[in-house]
């Protein structure tokens, strides 16, 4: 790159105005930019109920659910992403709740449908949200190490189920290995063609998911790491040291017939996000997870911070060479962007 001295290069010419700022942005944030994820639960007489740990963020009954995708569609966002909360009679070790037909994702998913057949609807494949352990897979007999093969043919299951009550994108979050590859070929045998995979391929063990599991009803389940004082899953989730690592998973996930691919969590992984963006020109999604909405909602509430730092932290993602972003804060700047 070649650049002319001071004074005939000045930086600032293009700065100076909005018009022109504008015109050179080199990354733009849209609705269609956004994921809204959204929590539902399944107990009718409690209604909407807001999250202690996620201020303006709540669990859903299923009669909300219209309205939410109603609220989406008008704000132009393209999809919503369904995680459940579950009574707790629900759970058990097995998580068999999450292959029920008739199950509050599958519910939820067919009623959005009814509400708007062109809206996308992305679920999450794992079973934390159904387990009485809060891990994402089953535990051996010793009740310590999440097994591999058995999880995957439960994950396979819960693929399907919500394949056919019609969501639109199956999102395995549990970091099994080849879970891909035999969720693609089951859907596949299941003449489910269209249904697209979104791997999160490079999920971390994060200390920044806190404020999920208490949406999803597993912060407080048995189980808790001693040392860590929350359910260890560095067994299976990768390691935060790590980027090449990413790289391999990304690129296995790929050839078992991933249409998209996942960085979680997002801010604090945004080399994560360029390195895979630039390398496989593949559909890349962040994760802006729960314990980040917490710290700047929190900031914002208190006056801390100005709003505008939401917008920010959303075109980090862009700059970074995100495709899309899971974002709570997805109807709040929708909104804003609409103005």
């Amino acid at each position: 790159m070649s650049l002319q001295s001071y004074p005939k290069t000045r930086l600032r010419r293009t700065r100076a105005s909005d018009w022109s700022r504008r015109l050179v942005a080199e990354n733009t944030l849209t609705a269609n930019d956004l994921i809204w994820p959204v929590f539902i639960h399944d107990r009718d007489d409690e209604g909407d109920v807001e999250i202690s740990s996620m201020p303006g963020v709540y669990r859903y009954s299923l009669k909300s659910v219209p309205n939410i995708v109603k609220k989406a569609t008008e704000l132009g966002i393209p999809a919503i992403a369904l995680f459940p909360n579950i009574s707790d009679d629900k759970k058990n070790s097995k998580g068999t709740e999450a292959t029920n037909p008739t199950n509050i994702v599958c519910q939820a998913i067919k009623i959005a449908k009814a509400e708007n057949p062109n809206i996308g609807i992305i679920c999450d494949v794992a079973l934390d949200p159904f387990t009485d352990h809060g891990h994402d897979g089953l535990l051996d007999s010793n009740n310590e190490n999440v097994m591999n093969d058995e999880t995957v043919e439960i994950l396979i299951q819960q693929a399907i189920v919500q394949a056919k009550a019609g969501c639109d994108v199956i999102a395995p979050s549990d970091m099994m290995d080849g879970r891909i590859g035999l969720i693609r070929e089951a859907l596949e045998a299941e003449g489910l063609h269209n249904t697209q995979i979104m791997s999160y391929a490079a999920k971390y063990a994060s200390g920044f998911y806190g404020p999920f599991r208490d949406a999803i009803g597993s912060a407080d389940l048995k189980g808790k790491d001693k040392e860590l004082q929350f359910r260890d899953k560095r067994g299976y989730q990768m390691d935060p040291a790590n980027s090449d690592e990413a790289l391999r998973e990304v690129a296995l996930d790929i050839y078992e017939g991933a249409d998209s691919v996942m960085v979680k969590p997002g801010l604090a992984y945004l080399d994560v996000v360029q390195r895979i963006s630039s390398e496989f020109k593949l559909p890349t999604y962040a994760y802006q997870v729960s314990g980040e909405y917490n710290m700047i909602k929190n900031a914002v509430n208190r006056g801390d911070l100005h709003e505008k730092v939401i917008l920010e932290s959303l075109l980090a993602f862009k700059r970074a060479g995100a495709s899309g972003i899971f974002t709570y804060f997805a109807p709040f700047i929708a909104e804003k962007l609409l103005r």
